[in-house]
């Protein structure tokens, strides 16, 4: 660690607090006979994956102190904590279950991050899709207090540029909201069932997909978000030049008054793409204040040496700076 990388603040860290999965197992809609083997099964609707997909869950998931021990041994002197989209029912179509696991997971995340609150702070799950976000995002912000919300790629089967989801839209705007958006789906899931391929190349390619749709349905044109894509965006980046193309060229896709790019490069990117090259071309695109230090720890898919993975990057010591803590400081509000 170094001055410029004192006081890191991780955006992309995930937990799964006893009291959700308790409350998830109370409705039959967990399994957690195998937690202390470091697993939980989840309900398909609530997670997404077929049933009885074991979904890793080691202790720092749940347990303050093995949370805090593992974020020492990485560094980060913070995290910005949201629920795995394995605990938000992200992929189901029942709207009102999508909106009830929300407010639980909300509140077992509140009361988890509340054991240390100089280390962590929560992003709060909003129901995108439904009619129940705003309402969520409001509570997680005003009652509960969090730093800012996480929000899926999909939701209740509709996309984020569904025009369901407009209010959402306004009010985090309004409100300058801190907006982690993390894949919650993969794409062509026969396709990708096999080789861990959901996680590997389903999210990075969900993600844009998304993204895509944000931009040229005009969402990010009406709306100015402080949206932060996980895994550096995952295949964002790669497809920027191809989709100025489609916009110069390509009526259908003519839909906004400036192209792709432009809206691309007012959003953030966390560092979680385990490629250096990777990660120096998205700086070189965005800028390192558009870069933000995250690991989706505690998975066995996160970085756990991210400020390795900073130091890398041979930035400047201001940029370093910024995206080791202050953007994200800023940005969270965290004094």
């Amino acid at each position: 660690m170094t001055r410029a990388s004192a006081g890191a603040i991780d955006v992309h860290a995930h937990a799964m607090p006893l009291e959700l999965l308790r409350w998830l197992a109370a409705r039959d809609l967990a399994g957690l006979d195998a937690l202390p083997h470091g697993q939980v099964r989840l309900d398909p609707a609530v997670a997404g994956v077929p049933a009885g997909t074991p979904i890793p869950c080691p202790p720092e998931q749940y347990d303050l102190t093995a949370r805090l021990a593992a974020m020492d041994a990485t560094g980060c002197a913070r995290q910005a904590v949201s629920l795995p989209p394995f605990t938000t029912a992200g992929t189901s179509t029942d709207e009102q279950l999508a909106a009830e696991v929300a407010a639980a997971g909300n509140d077992a995340l509140a009361a988890h991050v509340g054991q240390a609150p100089d280390r962590l702070c929560a992003l709060g799950t909003v129901p995108v899709g439904g009619a129940h976000a705003v309402a969520e995002a409001r509570r997680c912000l005003d009652e509960l207090g969090m730093a800012g919300v996480a929000i899926g790629t999909q939701g209740c089967a509709r996309d984020l540029d569904d025009p369901v989801n407009e209010p959402l839209w306004a009010f985090l705007a309004e409100r300058q909201a801190f907006t982690f958006l993390h894949p919650n789906a993969s794409p062509a899931p026969a396709r990708t069932a096999a080789y861990w391929l959901p996680q590997l190349v389903g999210y990075p390619t969900e993600t844009a997909i998304a993204v895509a749709r944000l931009v040229l349905g005009g969402v990010l044109d009406r709306h100015d978000l402080r949206l932060c894509l996980a895994h550096g965006g995952g295949c964002v980046p790669s497809l920027r030049g191809r989709l100025d193309l489609g916009w110069h060229r390509k009526e259908a896709a003519r839909t906004t008054p400036l192209p792709p790019t432009a809206y691309l490069d007012r959003l953030y990117y966390d560092t979680a793409v385990f490629d250096p090259a990777a990660l120096r071309q998205i700086v070189a695109q965005v800028g390192a204040e558009h870069v933000l230090l995250g690991t989706d720890f505690p998975f066995d898919l996160s970085d756990t040496d991210p400020l390795g993975t900073l130091h890398a990057l041979g930035l400047s010591e201001a940029d370093t700076r910024r995206v080791a803590s202050e953007t994200a400081a800023r940005l969270l509000n965290i004094g």
